[in-house]
């Protein structure tokens, strides 16, 4: 309907607030997941990240500030299909609407493996990878740590597996989220936790089994390089035999499944009290030996 001659008229300005205030409101838009392929990509010097989402028949322009930029755990670029998480508001001196854009992961098998290789071509470029910078674990750990879900398989594992070699070890279970967006995050402030307040002197991290989306967090480069930084030693313990994780290849040592760590990370207590008996055993005939001579 046409505006009668008396009404009020808004300014442009006036116009576009009013538009990004009923769209900063809405709750579905102000948080909300989009798939779509990138395409305009440009990395500013101010470390934001600016590009379009488009489709067959759309294309939506999105932003990603430094601040969720440097988190994203991969390298964006043009062509890659993605889901991004955001909010979608007005930039007002334009009229556009645009998704700023808070985290986003590759979408599909295929571009998540194409991610994984460039990054880990990255790391390994800078040493993350090498061999010899990897410690040795301790043989009788006072204190373990594990990084992972407090809910899950993986934990009743470790728990079972440890607690029946080597009743002596302390183990402190630090909650993290191992999947979804939130979980590389979790995982980094877990780790940093078991290796400081905790006071463990040897830390696992891992997860059960799932698919390469399920995994996707423990392929993060953020909780690669946190890995890589812990001051104590670590073992990754992520999904079953057949996945090998960039957690995994950072780690001190990587561990099949999680079972399997329980396993490295303490001897068998049956296997050291044979071993005691049988010094004790030496030890007397030794002395034995010398009482014979005397």
């Amino acid at each position: 309907m046409a505006s009668s001659p008396g009404q009020l008229a808004l300014s442009v300005s006036e116009l576009n607030a009013y538009v990004k205030r009923l769209l900063d409101r809405d709750e579905v838009l102000n948080q909300i997941a989009v798939r779509g392929e990138i395409s305009n990509f440009t990395g500013h010097r101010s470390g934001h990240l600016y590009f379009s989402l488009k489709d067959e028949t759309c294309q939506l322009r999105c932003v990603c500030f430094r601040g969720d930029a440097c988190r994203l755990g991969f390298a964006p670029d043009g062509g890659q299909r993605v889901v991004a998480w955001g909010n979608v508001t007005v930039y007002e001196p334009r009229g556009e609407y645009q998704l700023i854009v808070r985290t986003m992961r590759p979408d599909g098998a295929g571009e998540l493996a194409e991610a994984i290789e460039k990054l880990r071509a990255k790391l390994e470029a800078e040493g993350l990878f090498e061999p010899s910078r990897k410690r040795p674990l301790p043989r009788f750990p006072r204190r373990i740590a594990l990084v992972t879900s407090p809910t899950g398989a993986a934990v009743r594992d470790l728990v079972s597996v440890i607690s029946r070699r080597y009743p002596p070890a302390e183990l402190v279970v630090v909650p993290t989220l191992v999947q979804g967006d939130a979980a590389p995050e979790s995982i980094v402030r877990s780790l940093a936790l078991a290796a400081g307040v905790c006071r463990a002197d040897l830390i696992i991290v891992g997860r059960g089994g799932g698919s390469l989306e399920d995994l996707w967090a423990f392929y993060d480069e953020r909780v690669v390089r946190a890995v890589f930084a812990c001051p104590l030693p670590v073992i990754s313990a992520v999904g079953h035999e057949t996945d090998l994780s960039l957690c995994d290849e950072v780690a001190d040592l990587r561990a099949p499944t999680p079972s399997a760590a329980g396993e490295l990370a303490v001897p068998d207590v049956r296997d050291l009290e044979v071993m005691i008996e049988r010094l004790g055993r030496r030890a007397c005939a030794a002395l034995e030996g010398r009482l014979a001579l005397g």
